[in-house]
């Protein structure tokens, strides 16, 4: 890190001073907790936790030193259950990042895609020729796991991803929530989740669940179950899956290719 970038003196002292203030919130939150799910307890946790990370962070760019302190990891962080013993509903979030490498090799397999749909289309009409035209063409045409198995193929690399599982007590109803999918989901309805990162790549292996090679995902897995969710629930779910994601599979190879109509109310690229 350049001289330039790295953070003064003092704003390494705030940072510290900011610790001891959430330090002593966290313990007057503690000393009139209402019970074990008091939510300031919960609340004042986390912000000591953000405090932490930030100090530290600050105080090795600074001065090449590290703290003593280990800040939690993600599944660590949910707040207890509080939603239905018996969800007759669930919903499914799931959100995976990528990097475009090689936007050539991105454009080249969106332009065979829209080739094969449409040989007569105008030059100026085809949507092949801009990155988020050839997206909106491949994610049209694949499955998100279809994609997620042969990322490499069409020129993309893998970051982190994040599975959600939340419990609902109805069904939504149809097109309910088309507009926002992800909009603040209750955190105290998460079931589970599974976090895949490659921050979690130094972590001892002991200390990982083991992480299917056939899921195609950087990094390892972090899996939880939320505190107080229902009993007979697995955290231990299959995460096998048929493909192989350092298996390039090339278009040409594709028999039959399903075209997934979006209807009058698609979301475009």
């Amino acid at each position: 890190m350049s001289d330039a970038a790295q953070p003064t003196a003092a704003e390494v002292r705030a940072a510290a001073e900011a610790v001891k203030t959430a330090l002593d919130r966290h313990l007057a939150a503690v000393e009139r907790r209402s019970g074990e799910d008091d939510p300031d307890v919960y609340e004042a946790f986390n912000e000591l936790a953000a405090a932490a990370e930030a100090y530290d962070e600050l105080l090795y760019d600074r001065y090449d030193e590290v703290t003593p302190f280990e800040i939690p990891g993600a599944e660590e962080a949910l707040p207890p259950y509080q939603g239905p013993a018996e969800p007759s509903a669930l919903s499914v979030l799931i959100r995976r990042d990528y990097a475009v490498v090689e936007p050539q090799r991105l454009l080249a397999q969106a332009a065979r895609v829209e080739a094969a749909e449409d040989d007569d289309a105008a030059e100026s009409d085809r949507l092949a020729g801009t990155v988020p035209g050839a997206l909106g063409l491949l994610f049209g045409e694949f499955e998100p796991d279809e994609i997620a198995s042969r990322h490499k193929e069409f020129g993309l690399e893998e970051g982190d991803s994040t599975l959600w599982v939340t419990a609902a007590g109805e069904p939504a109803e149809p097109g309910e929530w088309l507009e926002s999918p992800f909009d603040q989901p209750d955190a105290q309805r998460v079931v589970c989740r599974f976090d895949v990162s490659a921050v979690f790549d130094d972590e001892p292996d002991d200390e990982l669940d083991e992480l299917d090679e056939g899921a195609g995902l950087a990094g390892a897995a972090r899996r939880g179950l939320a505190p107080g969710a229902a009993p007979g629930l697995d955290a231990d779910l299959d995460t096998d899956l048929d493909f192989d994601p350092d298996e390039a599979v090339s278009l040409d190879e594709v028999d039959d290719v399903e075209v997934v109509e979006r209807g009058k109310g698609g979301a475009g690229v």
